[in-house]
């Protein structure tokens, strides 16, 4: 290779991982300068494209937001990501209020551990734009509302319902004493499921697992294969690239019967 060539390769690796690395502390508008900046040096930059459109839409800015996945498509019309971003921007509107702050994540919250974490669904999910800024991740909120257990985002926007099943008796340990953190394992338009991890246990529920081995599956790295672990993109599961353990991480959803022609409709 070409001095010249090896320079800026090596230019291209350093600032796609401060990029990375920004993102990960949710400093997203310095994340917005460095991707410009790469796409300044290397214009066909996929990659850069779609951390611009993620680091747009955290910051509210959904028409920039847009307008980078869209130039994502120019480049490769078959790119997963910015095909199902795009389409998760249709539910959204340019923001009018200030930037919204977002946390770190944290990697060992997406571990399964026998009696203190497990995976719920939730149900009876809240408005669509809310469920369109929400990304695998996320940190959650749990609060009780008489037999609910009602999931919010860190701005307190409702979620949905933790499922019954888990519902009941985390209700009622957290009553009895017990804290608990949550954040977001996956999302589609009709489905979210979230991991709860007991961060404390009040000495009055000593002895009282939170989540009890019968019907708990085999104890693993949740979803490690789709967040705590690198792929490429177009393998991933969830929309909108998520920092864990380090890395950058695009997961997409599962289809949802959009065709390429909505696709396609979209964007004329």
């Amino acid at each position: 290779m070409p001095i010249e060539e090896e320079r800026l390769a090596r230019l291209k690796q350093q600032r796609s991982q401060e990029a990375i690395g920004l993102a990960m502390k949710g400093r997203w508008q310095e994340a917005v300068e460095v991707n410009k900046s790469i796409i300044e040096l290397f214009p066909d930059d996929v990659d850069a494209y779609n951390r611009l459109g993620r680091a747009y839409m955290e910051l509210g800015e959904y028409a920039q937001s847009r307008e980078s996945y869209r130039q994502t498509v120019e480049l490769d019309p078959y790119n997963a990501i910015a095909r199902k971003n795009l389409r998760r921007l249709r539910h959204l509107k340019d923001a009018t209020s200030t930037v919204v702050d977002s946390e770190g994540v944290e990697p060992h919250h997406f571990i399964e551990e026998i009696g203190k974490a497990g995976v719920a669904s939730i149900y009876e999910l809240g408005a669509k734009e809310v469920l369109a800024r929400t990304v695998a991740g996320d940190k959650l909120r749990l609060n009780i509302d008489g037999p609910n257990l009602v999931a919010e985002n860190s701005w307190g926007e409702y979620l949905g319902k933790v499922e019954l099943r888990y519902a009941t008796r985390l209700i009622r340990l957290m009553v009895g004493g017990n804290r608990y953190t949550a954040a977001v394992v996956s999302v589609s338009e009709d489905a979210i499921s979230i991991i709860i991890r007991e961060v404390y246990q009040d000495p009055s529920q000593a002895g009282r697992l939170s989540f009890p081995p019968k019907g708990l599956e085999e104890v693993r790295p949740y979803v490690s294969d789709r967040v705590l672990k690198v792929e490429e993109y177009e393998e991933e599961e969830e929309s909108g690239y998520t920092i864990v353990g380090g890395e950058e991480v695009e997961v997409l959803p599962e289809e949802t019967g959009e065709s390429d022609n909505d696709f396609e409709s979209e964007e004329d």
